[in-house]
């Protein structure tokens, strides 16, 4: 049945108003919203996890059209619902995955079909033994207390059982009470799970067997085959010293019994990969903010799009290099996918808070969608008999449903300056000159002496730079002993005929000090007096700096200068460890007869 449209049609918008329901009530969130043809009539529902008020009236909603159809009452807030297809008979319905506290609900044809209960936890040995003597009355309860305390403080709060961390938060008049009625029961450690998407097992059809994946508290991943509901792959994440991170979304590309490609945005926010064959997660990127959604775009670029608590919109490449980035102008809300192959389109759907529902295609706004209140949950898909809609649910529990008009053309909106990116407006290139034709044409037959020519300035241009880099060496100090690493620069300051010679020596060595060295300076007496050709240094202290300086005088009347030497020489040794050759400048004729 065709959803009648309940709007007035806008006719600059490419969707139709097909239904609003203001008084739905929904508390939900885009990864508790799913479409399926539960049936097998072509007919796709709208499946809902409805959280109620958070810890009671939690229902699971099924919207057949504009009309509520069935809602079944749910014992836990869900995490996560999905639809899978689990077998290959002919007229073969799709399952209801509905994650939910440590159990994986499958509803068929709206009816409780299978519960899968993630394996428990091992329990600590130090606290198995605690509850066995408090249960054998060899243990006071306020002893007791303190052991978990202790144990708390070496292996962390969440790696003690639940009941554990009810008695540490629990009053002193409370504990005994509690710890009478709880003693007698085998202690069980029980995770809980934190997000759910599918993974196709061996084939890309719509209705082909998929797996089952989710994450749980405990930081863990697993893959659920959905025909015999045996874990086909767990994957510890890797953590801190305390506990591993919990992931908090997930998705899912590829086959599992080919290549698949598992992202998981984790509490801790780090973005990790799992492939096939891997048996370890990988991290791809930090994150500088928690997380409100992932996208892992199915549009053959393997982009992995993230929405984060600072306004901001990241597009990773499939190695965790960030592509692009979009500051938004207020909060995100929500995102999610908008596939449309026929246009050869994938686009990313951002709720903003204030009622604003923005369309990208990569960094390009494409449409705009106006709200009358904050959307907090969205979803496209096929809805009814409707292959495009969009389903918006409002943060006041408002349901939306938007269909894609078969007209709908998407353009790239300009910036509120009117300016259009860069990526829309054509190089110009000009047109190939008789010139550039002929010397195309010259490199294509001189090809052999194009190379020799170019590799020979190349040979020479490495030549020139060798002579250039050991002219330098010898111009400069370096160390000429391994065993006195020194550095030894001196500088000339003044215009004549006295001049200033500025010496700095360092030790150049991780944790030896040196001691016995002396700087000589030494030039020709009949041009130069040297104010202190000897120069004695203290010890050198690794890694600082000493200076030390001299008056150099010139004595010459003719305009010329000469070479002054300065050496760095030690006790017992006939040979300098350092040296260094001074041109000294030429003396100013006016300051020498002033």
């Amino acid at each position: 049945m065709r959803m009648k449209m309940a709007g007035i049609r806008a006719l600059n918008t490419p969707w139709l108003d097909a239904f609003t329901d203001a008084h739905a009530g929904i508390y939900t969130f885009s990864h508790c919203i799913t479409m399926a043809d539960i049936n097998g009539d072509g007919d796709y529902k709208l499946i809902i996890a409805d959280l109620g008020t958070g810890s009671s009236n939690i229902r699971l909603k099924v919207y057949k059209g504009t009309s509520l159809m069935t809602e079944s009452v749910l014992t836990e807030a869900p995490t996560g619902v999905v639809s899978v297809y689990m077998d290959t008979n002919e007229n073969h319905v799709p399952g209801v995955v509905v994650a939910s506290g440590p159990n994986v609900y499958i509803y068929k044809n709206l009816r409780p079909y299978f519960k899968f209960t993630v394996p428990s936890l091992d329990v600590s040995p130090m606290e198995k033994d605690l509850w066995s003597q408090v249960r054998d009355q060899s243990l006071e309860t306020d002893v007791f207390y303190e052991f978990l305390q202790n144990l708390r403080q070496e292996i962390g709060f969440n790696n003690l059982t639940e009941r554990s961390q009810q008695l540490l938060i629990l009053d002193h008049s409370k504990r005994k009470e509690f710890v009478e009625e709880q003693k007698n029961l085998p202690p069980k450690k029980q995770t809980v799970i934190t997000c759910v998407s599918t993974l196709k097992k061996s084939m890309t059809d719509e209705d082909a067997i998929s797996c089952i994946v989710f994450g749980t508290e405990s930081g863990e991943l697993y893959i659920l085959e959905s025909e015999a509901f045996v874990i086909l792959q767990k994957v510890q994440l890797e953590g801190g010293e305390v506990h591993s991170p919990a992931p908090a979304h997930i998705a899912c590309s590829g086959l599992y019994d080919v290549e698949f490609r598992i992202v998981c945005l984790c509490r801790d926010g780090t973005l990790r990969l799992l492939r096939r064959g891997w048996q370890q997660t990988r991290t791809l990127t930090e994150l500088t903010a928690p997380a409100v959604g992932l996208l892992l775009m199915p549009d053959g670029t393997s982009s992995i799009i993230v929405a984060l608590m600072d306004s901001a919109l990241h597009c990773f490449s499939k190695k965790g290099r960030r592509q692009w980035k979009l500051q938004m102008e207020k909060n995100i809300t929500a995102i999610g996918s908008v596939h449309l192959p026929q246009q050869g389109l994938c686009l990313v759907a951002v709720a903003l808070s204030g009622g604003l529902v923005k369309l990208y295609s990569g960094q390009q706004l494409v449409d705009t969608i106006a709200t009358p209140d904050t959307v907090a949950a969205l979803r496209f898909g096929r809805f009814g008999q409707e292959e495009n809609s969009l389903v918006l649910i409002a943060v006041a529990g408002c349901l939306m449903v938007k269909i894609l008009k078969r007209t709908a053309n998407f353009v790239t909106q300009t910036t509120t300056d009117g300016f259009v990116p860069g990526q829309q407006v054509k190089v110009p290139i000009p047109k190939k000159t008789r010139l550039f034709v002929e010397q195309t044409m010259r490199e294509r037959q001189c090809y052999k002496e194009i190379h020799q020519a170019f590799q020979h300035d190349l040979f020479r241009m490495h030549l020139t730079a060798a002579r250039a880099c050991v002219q330098a060496l010898q111009s400069c100090s370096l160390p000429v002993s391994s065993k006195e690493p020194l550095k030894l620069t001196a500088q000339v300051l003044g215009l004549g005929p006295k001049f200033r010679l500025a010496i700095t020596l360092q030790n150049m060595s991780k944790d030896v000090p040196l001691k016995g060295l002396f700087i000589v300076v030494h030039c020709d007496d009949k041009m130069y007096i040297v104010e202190r050709p000897f120069i004695e240094v203290p010890m050198l202290v690794p890694s600082l700096t000493y200076k030390f300086d001299t008056i150099v005088e010139c004595v010459s009347d003719l305009n010329i200068s000469d070479e002054v030497r300065v050496f760095v020489v030690k006790q017992q040794q006939t040979e300098p460890l350092l040296s260094v050759v001074i041109e000294m400048p030429v003396c100013d004729m006016l300051a020498m007869t002033s």
